[in-house]
């Protein structure tokens, strides 16, 4: 299998810990599609940075979608990847997005809670005000960070973390992240992700115990680049 290690961007690495800033578009694990991971593609840069023989030891902390961009934690140790797991079910990882809307929310800022009921034929949630059968609560919390004549800039802290969460409410709401096809935005993107950044991450360091705010720029393009200036 070959991996280009090149187009990985590293925003933090010590012995026991990688985090990369995904681009729109790479996958975290791997899937049907057979694509290469983006998991496939830390262990060949450890392979050869570190001249390690045999098998690059790499656990997955959390993945994030496949055209969502930022932040994705990776384990390089058993030890890292057991007390992170163990941090990520208590709530002790803390998780910042950024989103790009053509409709401004309701309000400038609020809370969403809804239930969520992920189909698994057509990769999609669909949600819900009330509590039904095998829908699963989903809380997040949203501010509006800048508007353009035509775009809003949203940051979202994440209390639950069910998938396509934050797609899913704010489509719920009427505002649907730009280029998100599935969940009823009008056009993809040029480079087929959609305007939404996992921006920020605040933890302790499993090891260490030393706070951690790890922090990655969005991607290089018009829109981004003219929030990032504003």
């Amino acid at each position: 299998m070959k991996t280009n290690v090149d187009n990985i961007q590293i925003v933090y690495e010590d012995n026991h810990i990688i985090v990369i800033n995904k681009r729109p578009g790479d996958i975290v694990q791997g899937d049907k599609t057979g694509d290469i991971p983006l998991s496939e593609i830390v262990k060949q840069y450890i392979k050869i940075k570190y001249n390690k023989p045999g098998n690059v030891f790499l656990g997955v902390v959390h993945r994030i979608d496949r055209p969502t961009s930022g932040l994705v934690i990776f384990a390089k140790t058993s030890k890292a990847l057991t007390r992170l797991n163990r941090m990520l079910q208590a709530h002790q990882i803390k998780k910042t997005y950024w989103a790009i809307v053509k409709k401004r929310p309701p309000k400038t800022t609020d809370t969403l809670t809804h239930y969520l009921k992920k189909n698994a034929r057509n990769n999609k949630t669909t949600v819900y005000e009330l509590p039904i059968k095998d829908a699963k609560k989903a809380v997040l919390h949203y501010r509006l960070l800048a508007s353009s004549d035509q775009y809003h800039l949203l940051e979202i802290d994440l209390e639950t973390g069910r998938p396509h969460q934050i797609r899913a409410q704010l489509a719920k709401i009427g505002s649907p992240v730009k280029g998100d096809l599935k969940y009823g935005y009008q056009r993809s993107n040029p480079n087929g992700g959609i305007s939404l950044h996992a921006r920020q991450i605040d933890l302790k360091h499993p090891i260490k115990k030393e706070p951690l705010q790890i922090v990655a720029i969005p991607p290089e393009n018009d829109i981004w680049k003219y929030f990032k200036t504003t």
